[in-house]
């Protein structure tokens, strides 16, 4: 699409110094035709500086436009390197130090009554809590080589416990590899689990707020407020 609106403005501009050209061309053969060859300079320099001051306004936008477009990749470079730099840390920890990780990240975005399960057998519930809202969070972490995917037999184990067995509103899935395979993410999406890859996981840790890395209503209508005590 960007190729063909930028073929279509090369097309444009070409039609338009063709159509200048052709206007000196005609002026200066009318002119000539008259015997007033002297009136041609006025006239012939006028519409040159015309279409001179349309082709250099057009390269100074276009040198704005390549410009722009290579601050953007620039920047969205170093945000990458930056992510990848705040995860070593993240890297270095085991999983049950990731899994104290990820709830220290909840409670720092206002989440309360997180606690960590810390064993085998928790059923997919690594971490729970109630985020600022109310609504019952339940975090599975996984944490994998960032080459490795997570699977769809991983995440139907959460599907079959965050919200059957534990009662989430907001069910978290948070690896520190890079990818869900194609079937875990399709079956994320359809049974509304929150997908947390490397790259988002990087975001989080260096800042990101949780509320914008989780959808503002639970599939389990309404809220969860915490138990008093």
């Amino acid at each position: 699409m960007a190729a063909r609106r930028r073929r279509r403005r090369l097309r444009k501009r070409t039609r338009d110094q063709l159509w200048a050209w052709g206007a000196v061309a005609v002026v200066a053969a009318g002119v000539w035709v008259a015997g007033h060859w002297s009136l041609v300079w006025p006239v012939l320099v006028a519409v040159l500086a015309a279409a001179l001051a349309g082709g250099v306004g057009w390269m100074l936008l276009r040198s704005h436009r390549l410009a722009v477009g290579r601050d953007r990749v620039w920047r969205a470079q170093e945000e990458a390197r930056a992510r990848e730099l705040s995860m070593a840390e993240v890297d270095a920890l085991s999983w049950q130090e990731f899994e104290r990780y990820v709830a220290d990240l909840c409670r720092r975005d206002g989440c309360t009554k997180v606690v960590v399960s810390g064993r085998s057998g928790d059923l997919g519930a690594d971490v729970v809590g109630y985020l600022a809202d109310g609504r019952k969070l339940v975090v599975q972490c996984k944490k994998y080589a960032p080459g490795r995917s997570v699977s769809s037999q991983d995440m139907q184990k959460f599907v079959g416990t965050a919200r059957p067995e534990h009662g989430a509103d907001v069910a978290l899935f948070v690896t520190t590899c890079r990818s869900f395979t194609k079937a875990a993410l399709g079956l994320a999406v359809r049974q509304d689990i929150v997908a947390l890859h490397r790259d988002l996981l990087g975001s989080w840790v260096r800042g990101a707020h949780l509320e914008t890395l989780v959808p503002l209503s639970g599939s389990g209508g309404g809220t969860r407020r915490p138990p008093s005590g």
